[in-house]
């Protein structure tokens, strides 16, 4: 034990004082931390390090290791094996504060479509085919439509241009004209 003028190794003259003393230099080529022994020469410790443990192509994936940040606009949080969480919508790499989806603007899981909503959905579709060839089968019958489909998509229907009305069979539509109209088909 020391006074305080004479505590540091330095100060006594300690022979082994330098032993407490860890020196930690990043290397430039693999980005790897090489502690320096206080017993051997800096140069010495370098020089194995190059020859046993550097590997210069690691360089990006340690760089990269070591500076995860949170992706979260204006967070710096870095991040770390306990204080990271994957999110399991976006698959991304989020800190603590913003492990939810809406914290850090995840849209959320995709869900598949159910069994029960995809009948619902081709029901609706049913429905609204149906409506709409009943209404295109009352407008007929009411002689308001220009065209009747039949099952094969083909327009069998010829319409009067005066009076909009619907006829099977082109002679009948002439008959009705110079019947009805005295031989004027046009408006």
């Amino acid at each position: 034990v020391f006074c305080l003028d004479h505590r540091s190794y330095n100060k006594h003259n300690c022979p082994k004082g330098n032993r407490g003393d860890v020196t930690v230099v990043i290397c430039p080529l693999c980005a790897k931390g090489v502690r320096l022994n206080p017993d051997e020469d800096p140069n010495i410790t370098w020089e194995k390090h190059v020859n046993t443990d550097c590997d210069p192509s690691s360089y990006e994936e340690t760089v990269e290791k070591k500076k995860k940040k949170c992706p979260v606009p204006r967070c710096r949080e870095l991040l770390t094996f306990s204080n990271t969480i994957k999110c399991r919508d976006c698959s991304v790499e989020h800190c603590l504060k913003h492990r939810f989806g809406p914290d850090h603007g995840c849209a959320g899981p995709k869900k598949p479509e159910s069994r029960w909503s995809s009948l619902l959905a081709s029901a609706e579709a049913s429905i609204s085919r149906l409506s709409a060839d009943l209404s295109q089968k009352l407008q007929f019958a009411n002689g308001n439509s220009e065209k009747m489909p039949e099952k094969n998509g083909k327009v069998t229907v010829d319409v009067c241009p005066k009076c909009s009305r619907g006829f099977r069979e082109p002679g009948d539509l002439l008959k009705h004209i110079d019947k009805d109209h005295h031989g004027s088909s046009k408006a």
